[in-house]
């Protein structure tokens, strides 16, 4: 019986898979993939230190690599396995839309792809999967498959696309500032040294720096996503931190530079993730996009030319209304079929 995309999405969203605890959905994925003929591959990824990460698991990490046996691909379909928190419980759908985490970003991708491999085994095109952990916080994943290529001419990565293909996706910059001071009663603060004023200060120029436009692809953005310091109203505060994230539309180094010299000696600067601006070729027959996010294709670069589509929409996912609309699945399927084809003559 061919594969159900639409059954094979409820069936991946009812599985919770946030970041660091990912086994689950691989488990799934590797007895699903083995009962449909695929040998399957685990290559383990470490959970991150948890003095750095307080969000790190303790259970097993692991991409889940399938191939037919003895076949060398020509094409691999990719996605991620992993979701951002918080798990939405079981999947939900009405007539048209299925709902929950995952729908879109990315566990129904993941069922499309594997809904067009089976099409594309038949016609005896040489296809693999490629379903990895981590493309939420750093790519760990990615990284790590990267290190054991399998021989493949183009990776077919998915992402919300709206089923359109991805000319361009922007890169991801992730800084860290950290600030110190000294401690002190509020009513003396000449007696300390606020932590908290030099990361404001340090922050609003940052802020104020240009950043590059690139005509057809769209601007370099900048967001703080998350400042912490102090102790209480009344204490001067004698450490403080912040996280910023910038999307790229070039290179990473001259924006570096410049954010190291805005701090200007008053925090600690530290740039903990660069996956850089990509960009990608079309395809006759293809409605194109650009994606203003960051994937795993710049951490996948031994696996093949890079292309990048999907169904769904990056406006729902990260949100508590994550959906897609199940005539997508479809859709999708035929497109993913449709490209490799192309790509494979």
């Amino acid at each position: 019986m061919p594969i159900d995309p639409i059954q094979l999405t409820k069936q991946l969203v009812d599985v919770e898979s946030t970041t660091y605890h990912e086994a689950p959905a691989g488990e799934f994925l590797a007895t699903y993939l083995a009962a449909q003929g695929y040998v399957i591959e685990r290559q383990p990824v470490p959970q991150p230190d948890p003095a750095k990460n307080p969000s790190a698991g303790t259970g097993p990490r692991f991409n889940v690599y399938a191939s037919l046996p003895g076949v060398t691909p020509d094409i691999v379909f990719s996605s991620h396995m992993d979701t951002v928190p918080p798990f939405l419980g079981p999947c939900r759908e009405d007539a048209d839309f299925l709902y929950g985490r995952g729908t879109c970003d990315a566990k129904g991708i993941i069922a499309t792809q594997i809904a067009a491999a089976e099409k594309l085994h038949a016609a005896g095109k040489r296809v693999a999967l490629l379903y990895v952990v981590g493309e939420e916080r750093d790519s760990a994943g990615a990284l790590i498959a990267n290190e054991s290529p399998k021989g493949s001419r183009f990776i077919i990565n998915g992402e919300p696309t709206d089923n359109c293909l991805a000319l361009a996706s922007k890169g991801c910059l992730r800084v860290e500032l950290k600030a110190h001071g000294k401690m002190a009663h509020s009513a003396y603060p000449e007696l300390g040294d606020s932590a908290i004023d030099k990361l404001l200060a340090a922050l609003h120029d940052i802020q104020a720096l240009p950043l590059p436009v690139v005509e057809g692809i769209g601007d370099c953005t900048l967001n703080i996503g998350t400042i912490r310091g102090g102790v209480a109203p009344n204490v001067i505060a004698d450490k403080a931190e912040a996280q910023l994230l910038i999307r790229l539309v070039g290179p990473a180094e001259d924006i570096m530079d410049s954010i190291v010299r805005a701090a200007n000696g008053r925090c600690e600067v530290n740039f903990t993730l660069k996956l850089p601006y990509l960009h990608m070729r079309a395809v006759p027959g293809f409605g194109t996009m650009i994606a203003k996010f960051t994937t795993d294709i710049p951490s996948l670069t031994n696996w093949g030319e890079p292309f990048l589509l999907g169904p769904g929409s990056i406006l729902v996912a990260h949100t508590p209304d994550e959906k897609i609309r199940k005539t997508e699945l479809l859709e999708c399927v035929d497109l993913y079929e449709k490209l490799a084809n192309s790509l494979l003559g």
